[in-house]
C-alpha cells in the first residue's frame, strides 16, 4: 500500500473538517464558517465565509447561529446587515484579526446593523491589530480615520459576554442607535499609551447596562457620548487609560439629552482620570442630568472627581473661559474612596454660563499617594451639597 507524503496531511485534514462541518452546519440553523472555506484554518481572508454564514442564518425563520471554531482567521472590513427572520447569534472561540493597514476609509472594522436579537458569545478574541495606526498618530502626523473594532448601530435587544478584545485601532466597541443592549463578562486590552483606543463608546443609546467587564486600555476605560440614557455600569475593573467619561459633549449644536447614568461598586487604577464630565468651552446648548457614581475605589489616580467645562483637548477649539453651555444638574459622588495620585483629588470646573447644580459629594476618602495626607478640592460656578466623612474636605464655593 503506498505511504502518504506527509505534504497531503494538511490537505487531508482540510477535508476531513470540511466534511464533518458540512455535516453538522445546519444543525438547528448552526453555520459553521468552515463549511463555506476549508482555507479558514489558516491566517487567510475568510470575511465572504462569514457573510455566507450569517446571510444563511438571517434568512431563517427561527433565527441562527454563526459559528466561528477555533484558529486563526483574518477577516477584512464587513457589515453584518439585518433586519434578519429571527433573533441572532455569533459564537466566537477562534482569533479573528484585522487587516494591519492603518485606515481603510471606514468608522468599523465589524459592523452590526439593524439587528433586533443579537447574541455575541464564545471565548473567542477580536484583535484589530492596532500598532501600525498607533504608530501614525503618536508620532505626530496626520492622523487617518481609523476604524473602531466592533460597532453596533441600530441593534436592540443584544447580549455581548465572554469575548475578548484587543489592540484596536480606534475604539474597541462603539454602541450607537442602540435600546436594550447588555454587556457582561468581557474583556478590553491595548497599551496603555495607544491613542484613542477606549474601551467602550455609547452615543445615541437607552437601556445599556455594562458589567463585569475588565478594561485595560490608552483612552476612556468606558465614554459616554450624547443622547446616552438609563445606563447602568456596575463591576468595572478600569485601568490603564483615562477612566470613566461622560463627554466630550457640546462639540455640535443640537446634542441630545444625557441623563440616568448610574456608575457603580468599580475599581479604577493608575489612570489619568477616575469619573469625569467634560465638555467644550465654548459650546452649544445641552443637558446632562441624574448621573450618580457610587462605591468606587481608586489607585493611584491623578484626578479621581472631576468636571471639566472648558475641555479643549487639541488646543484648537477657541477655547474660551466659561463658554460651555452643557447645563449638568443633579449629579452624586457618593462612596468614592482611595488613593489619589495629584494633590488635588476633586476639581469641579463648571461654566460660569451655566453653573452645576444640585451636585452631592458624600462620603469621600481620597488620599494622597502612599501616604496618609488628605487631598484638596476645588470648585467654581458650583452649587452643591456636601455630606459624611470628607477628606478631602469640602470646597470653597465660587459661583
Amino acid at each position: 500500500m503506498p505511504t502518504l507524503s506527509l505534504q497531503m496531511l494538511p490537505l487531508i485534514a482540510s477535508i476531513f473538517m470540511l466534511c464533518c462541518s458540512n455535516c453538522l452546519a445546519n444543525l438547528d440553523n448552526v453555520y459553521n464558517i468552515v463549511s463555506y472555506t476549508p482555507l479558514a484554518l489558516g491566517e487567510i481572508d475568510t470575511t465572504q465565509a462569514l457573510l455566507k454564514a450569517w446571510s444563511l442564518a438571517c434568512q431563517s425563520n427561527t433565527g441562527g447561529t454563526v459559528t466561528v471554531p477555533k484558529g486563526t482567521f483574518l477577516v477584512n472590513t464587513v457589515t453584518f446587515q439585518g433586519p434578519c427572520k429571527g433573533p441572532m447569534t455569533f459564537n466566537v472561540n477562534g482569533i479573528l484579526k484585522a487587516p494591519t493597514t492603518p485606515s481603510t476609509g471606514e468608522d468599523h472594522w465589524i459592523l452590526f446593523s439593524n439587528v433586533d436579537g443579537l447574541t455575541i458569545s464564545g471565548k473567542g478574541v477580536f484583535d484589530g491589530q492596532g500598532p501600525n495606526a498607533w504608530i501614525t498618530c503618536k508620532n505626530g502626523g496626520s492622523c487617518p480615520r481609523r476604524p473602531a473594532s466592533l460597532k453596533f448601530n441600530s441593534v436592540k435587544n443584544a447580549k455581548i459576554e465572554g469575548i475578548s478584545s484587543i489592540n484596536s485601532k480606534f475604539f474597541h466597541f462603539h454602541i450607537f442607535g442602540c435600546e436594550n443592549f447588555n454587556v457582561n463578562g468581557i474583556s478590553i486590552g491595548a497599551p496603555g499609551d495607544s491613542p484613542n483606543t477606549d474601551g467602550m463608546h455609547i452615543s445615541y443609546s437607552n437601556i445599556v447596562q455594562v458589567s463585569n467587564v475588565r478594561i485595560a486600555t490608552g483612552d476612556d476605560c468606558i465614554s459616554l457620548g450624547p443622547g446616552t440614557t438609563n445606563i447602568n455600569i456596575s463591576s468595572i475593573i478600569c485601568g490603564p487609560g483615562h477612566g470613566i467619561s461622560i463627554g466630550s459633549l457640546g462639540g455640535s449644536p443640537g446634542e441630545p439629552p444625557v441623563r440616568g447614568i448610574i456608575v457603580s461598586d468599580s475599581t479604577i487604577t493608575g489612570t489619568t482620570n477616575g469619573l469625569r464630565i467634560k465638555t467644550f468651552g465654548p459650546s452649544p446648548i445641552s443637558t446632562v442630568s441624574d448621573v450618580t457614581f457610587q462605591n468606587i475605589i481608586v489607585n493611584n489616580v491623578e484626578n479621581p472627581i472631576i468636571i471639566d467645562q472648558n475641555y479643549c483637548p487639541h488646543g484648537s477649539c477657541g477655547r474660551q473661559d466659561g463658554g460651555s453651555q452643557v447645563r449638568i444638574s443633579n449629579v452624586k459622588f457618593i462612596n468614592i474612596k482611595g488613593k489619589s495620585a495629584s494633590e488635588v483629588s476633586v476639581s469641579l470646573a463648571c461654566s460660569k454660563r451655566t453653573p452645576c447644580q444640585g451636585i452631592v459629594l458624600q462620603d469621600l476618602g481620597l488620599t494622597y499617594k502612599d501616604s496618609q495626607a488628605p487631598t484638596k478640592a476645588t470648585c467654581s460656578n458650583f452649587y452643591g451639597t456636601f455630606y459624611g466623612n470628607q477628606v478631602p474636605q469640602r470646597c470653597m464655593i465660587i459661583a
